[in-house]
């Protein structure tokens, strides 16, 4: 399972538990809230109701005086209250009211007269001069019939006279427990939407950080021109720096291992030619063998020579990100340049070399440009045979600007043309039959990469080899 996707579910079933606790305590704390609340309403209110029935108890006319026509006329009133959106339109409430003996002498709803509640907790409790109150269910069968009542003495002149009992159905708060539940669920719902989001949003940034990352690695292994990442935070911009300086020293490590072993292997051939031709030369040959061996040696050694420095220039391009001397490079007279540099060589040969080519200016490095050209150039003359063509022709379009150099020789033969761009890849010259390095075509590909472009090497269908170089349109 993807990391991001673990961290999401360990991060929600965190957050999930949590938010199931808080809410399953606050489901089962609104019921007893409201009537926690509500019973410090009825205490307020039988205090008060009692300081009002002791002057009519008193005077034994509890049953019969404004007190009781107060509480009658009051249960007739319709409020027409709007509490939250709960339509309140009758007055809920019971007032009996006791001697002090718990004989019941007054009932709002003259059910109970005569009774005797004298062990009725609220009513016994408040005797023994405690705070009475108690909860009972109307209908034993019915959870929902539930009434409190909260009782209050009624003293005259110092003494007790009665208690006096104030009752509210539960029934009659229920929309209210029930609305106040909704709003919580309602919230939790929300909230878990809302952590669920957010989770997601982290895990999917985490996730892309790591995949940016795992593309980076990637790339890096492949050999692939890659930036490491640095927006995905403190610990993964490190992490790539990390990376990155790793993927350095290694390559750094790895193209000094390789660039002395192939140097080494390259080398061994003219050496081997120069050491022979001295053991010779130490002989005392005739002049003419002497005038053969010394031209030998001084060949080989520019050979040498030829090979350092292009594996120089190779090293130096390849360890570059961009190119260094941008400026404004006009591609026409480049070739012009580099045939120019190459006279020499072309009429050494009888070579026919012809330039076909439109106005075109890129930005770029006007050396490594040439040097990649006079590479090609260079490849063209020494697989071309006495007295060939040489066709330079550079061509632009929106999409790119396009160096072609062909030869008129025999072309490569199909099982190198993957290969060509390779250092080191050799096949021989057809002039002399020495094999090239294969250093000037690798060179030509490094450049194209520095300046965003490709190079590449084909046969040509009416024979001969045509290298390409595109460039990205300046």
């Amino acid at each position: 399972m993807n990391i991001s996707v673990r961290l999401f579910f360990g991060y929600f079933l965190v957050v999930g538990l949590a938010a199931w606790f808080v809410l399953n305590t606050f489901t089962h704390e609104t019921e007893p809230g409201i009537r926690q609340a509500t019973e410090e309403t009825l205490v307020d209110t039988a205090h008060v109701l009692a300081e009002m029935a002791a002057m009519e108890l008193s005077a034994g006319r509890i049953g019969q005086g404004a007190f009781a026509d107060s509480l009658r006329a009051a249960t007739r009133r319709s409020p027409r209250a709007n509490i939250s959106g709960v339509e309140k339109e009758t007055i809920d409430f019971r007032v009996y009211v006791t001697d002090p003996h718990g004989i019941v002498v007054y009932d709002s709803e003259g059910t109970a007269v005569g009774a005797d509640y004298a062990q009725w907790r609220d009513i016994a409790r408040v005797l023994r001069g405690e705070y009475g109150a108690r909860n009972t269910l109307e209908n034993p069968a019915d959870p929902n019939s539930s009434v409190m009542y909260v009782a209050a003495p009624i003293f005259w002149q110092g003494e007790l006279i009665g208690v006096l009992s104030l009752a509210k159905p539960l029934a009659s708060l229920h929309p209210y427990i029930a609305r106040a539940e909704q709003r919580v669920k309602q919230s939790g719902l929300l909230l878990l939407a809302a952590t669920a989001a957010i989770g997601l949003f982290f895990s999917g940034w985490l996730s892309w950080s790591i995949n940016r990352l795992r593309a980076y690695a990637r790339d890096v292994a492949d050999g692939r021109k890659a930036e490491p990442p640095t927006s995905g935070g403190r610990q993964f911009s490190e992490l790539a720096r990390a990376l990155a300086e790793m993927r350095e020293r290694l390559e750094g490590k790895q193209y000094v291992e390789r660039y002395v072993q192939n140097l080494a292997h390259e080398m061994k051939s003219p050496l081997t030619a120069v050491i022979g031709a001295a053991e010779i030369l130490e002989g005392d040959p005739p002049a003419a063998d002497r005038r053969r061996f010394a031209d030998s040696i001084g060949e080989q050694a520019r050979r040498l020579q030829a090979t350092i420095d292009r594996m120089l220039m190779l090293a130096r391009v390849e360890q570059l990100q961009a190119p260094e001397g941008i400026a404004t490079v006009d591609l026409a007279e480049l070739l012009r340049t580099c045939i120019e540099l190459r006279r020499q060589q072309i009429d050494a040969r009888h070579l026919d070399c012809r330039l076909s080519a439109t106005p075109v200016s890129i930005r770029g490095d006007a050396f490594l440009l040439q040097q990649a050209v006079l590479n090609l150039l260079d490849n063209a003359i020494e697989f071309s045979p006495e007295g060939g063509l040489i066709e330079l022709a550079l061509s632009h379009t929106e999409e790119a600007s396009e160096i072609t150099v062909r030869d008129h020789g025999a072309g490569a033969p199909d099982y190198a043309l993957g290969q060509l761009f390779d250092r080191f890849y050799s096949l021989p010259r057809p002039a002399t039959g020495r094999k090239s390095t294969g250093l000037g075509l690798a060179l030509v590909r490094e450049v194209a990469r520095l300046h965003d472009g490709d190079a590449e090497f084909a046969n040509h269908p009416d024979g001969g080899g045509v290298g390409r170089i595109r460039l990205p349109p300046g």
